[in-house]
């Protein structure tokens, strides 16, 4: 039967806490049985709370009443023990934790809940499987690597609400229920039962409403933002997120990287303990997609891509002459080292650029001790085959890899393929922080199948000023006021300098394929607002989950949430999303209607 706390259970310690400054001390603990070990005449309880572990001990000097309850004590019991700090014996000391100097003897014992056995055992780094994990999740929340990547995401939040305070910015909270917007990924949608037909839609992000506030004359916004995207979930992707939102008034592009670049060194700095003076790297995007085939290069590592095409558009080899023909491109990478891989990890990489639409992936091997194989050299003469080594600065050790295909195809996959590489080789530690800023990007993107341009970013961003003649007349040509701040291969944030000119900005709409009446319909406000004077202004997004798991060296973004969805958007504890109930529905005037499968 669970005992319940009196007027003098007073917690005066947290379990961790407690060192050899404090033997002597009548101290009070609360928290979980890690495990109880009967000794017989002896009984070692280890005690566990979010700092740490204390051990326990019941003697034949402690109360009876406290050693027989301690006796009954099992795993994730949770206790409320008195006693007197006291030092270990000789041999029982503990080198491991930061208590194991001491230990707490007790006087007297409160169980205050008993427990189940766990469907598995509460210790750090569990190997257990993630859906057992998170289906318990209250339970894999006890364990302490997750409550110490849950409080170092608490202190980084803190950190960024610091900073941003103390450089002026204004701390404002945006709707959740907001118009739907078009562009960008799907809306989820919320049904509203007061206005029948008609919905609002959970915010993307808090574009719109920020915008709004520096036409307010705010000047400076920040918000820790909840938004929502009805997307294909990935490692580092939530249907569910947060970000660091801000927005900024009478700004360049600069003034905004330098206002938040001061953020992640302060980050650095009080986090993780690195002093980091350097200004970061500025790339613009054709650079980055020409050196490192993406728009989130990782540049810890070399690896980076070589443009073949003006030594092979002549060679007789179809499979290279062809796709340069065809206005495509013939690019390599010099893996450093990569002659050790086997052919059949060679193979595996045929395979994997091969999930990035790539036909295949020629290769040439040099071993150290000068012997060469290789798939294609075959197919070329002496002199083109010594001119492909000369322009990647291959020698002994090397591994070349080389792709041919349309641009977009060969970027993506030899970005993705360098990485790869670089994984395989252990080349990638993740406490090795290389931060850079990619800038000028298009402003908008063409789709083939749809047979019209999208925004880049989104449709609010402003177009550098030397581009925007060609906006009629070229638009793929026109570069943004668009940065992205990338750390380790990982897109960290983004964001832009906007339009504040309702003239550009409809303009805007119009390239996007939007008519007069769409555009009044969807973004009349916005439209409104501008005709009473809007300074320019610009802002960023960090994503505080990729953010921690970044800082923290982890890979799965699900290990810095406390409650994350699964890949199919769903949460395993408690089975949602779930049926509504009908009353509910009709209420909303919803029928849910049966697909025919």
């Amino acid at each position: 039967m669970a005992e319940l706390l009196t007027a003098t259970d007073k917690r005066t310690h947290y379990c961790g806490t407690l060192s050899a400054g404090d033997i002597g001390a009548e101290v009070c603990v609360m928290g979980w049985a890690q495990k109880q070990r009967d000794l017989g005449a002896l009984i070692f309880i280890d005690l566990r709370d979010r700092t740490g572990i204390v051990q326990l001990a019941f003697d034949d000097q402690t109360d009876r009443e406290a050693f027989d309850k301690a006796f009954g004590v099992r795993a994730e019991y949770v206790l409320c023990a008195k006693g007197i700090v006291r030092s270990r014996s000789e041999g029982a000391i503990n080198k491991t934790i930061p208590t194991g100097e001491v230990e707490i003897a007790v006087s007297e014992l409160r169980i205050l809940s008993s427990s189940e056995t766990p469907p598995f055992e509460i210790v750090a780094n569990s190997n257990v499987n993630a859906e057992l994990r998170l289906r318990h999740r209250y339970l894999d929340l006890r364990r302490p690597d997750m409550q110490s990547n849950i409080i170092a995401r608490s202190k980084i939040t803190k950190i960024a609400r610091d900073y941003y305070a103390d450089n002026g910015f204004v701390d404002i909270e945006t709707p959740n229920l907001c118009k739907p917007t078009p562009e960008g990924a799907r809306d989820y949608l919320i049904p509203s039962r007061v206005h029948k037909g008609k919905f609002y839609a959970l915010p993307q992000s808090p574009q719109l409403y920020k915008q709004l506030l520096m036409v307010s004359g705010f000047d400076r916004y920040f918000q820790i933002a909840r938004c929502y995207r009805d997307e294909d979930l990935r490692d580092d992707r939530q249907p569910e997120f947060t970000q660091i939102d801000t927005e900024m008034s009478f700004v360049t592009a600069d003034d905004v990287m330098k206002m938040h670049e001061g953020f992640l060194k302060k980050l650095l700095l009080e986090f993780s303990g690195i002093d980091m003076k350097e200004d970061f790297i500025r790339m613009p995007y054709a650079e980055a997609m020409e050196r490192f085939g993406s728009d989130k290069p990782d540049i810890r590592f070399g690896f980076e891509l070589c443009n073949l095409s003006d030594l092979l558009k002549d060679c007789g080899f179809k499979v290279f002459a062809g796709a340069i023909a065809d206005g495509g491109s013939v690019r390599a990478i010099n893996v450093k080292g990569g002659a050790k891989f086997s052919r059949k990890e060679i193979d595996s990489l045929v395979e994997f650029v091969k999930s990035y639409r790539a036909k295949g992936l020629a290769w040439l091997k040099w071993n150290e001790s000068g012997e060469i194989s290789s798939s294609y050299a075959k197919f070329l003469t002496e002199a083109e085959n010594e001119a492909i080594k000369s322009a990647v600065g291959a020698e002994a050790g090397d591994l070349i890899l080389i792709v041919a295909d349309k641009n977009s195809v060969v970027f993506d996959s030899l970005g993705a393929l360098r990485c790869e590489c670089a994984k395989r080789l252990g080349l990638l530690d993740p406490f090795d922080f290389k931060f850079l800023w990619v800038t000028e990007f298009p402003l908008l993107e063409y789709s083939e199948e749809d047979g019209r341009y999208y925004a880049k970013h989104h449709p609010f961003t402003s177009p550098m000023d030397e581009d925007l003649q060609y906006i009629d007349s070229d638009p793929g040509r026109v570069r943004a006021k668009a940065y992205d701040i990338v750390l380790n291969g990982t897109e960290l944030g983004g964001g832009s300098v906007r339009i504040h000119d309702a003239k550009i900005q409809s303009k805007m709409f119009s390239v996007l394929g939007l008519s007069k009446e769409e555009t009044q319909e969807k973004f009349g406000y916005l439209l409104d607002a501008f005709k009473y004077g809007v300074p320019p202004h610009g802002g960023l997004a960090f994503g505080l989950d990729r953010l921690v798991t970044l800082m923290l060296g982890l890979e799965d973004i699900r290990d810095v949430i406390a409650f994350p969805k699964v890949q199919n958007a769903s949460e395993l504890m408690t089975r949602c999303p779930s049926e509504p109930d009908g009353k509910a529905l009709e209420e909303l005037g919803i029928a849910v209607v049966a697909s025919e499968e």
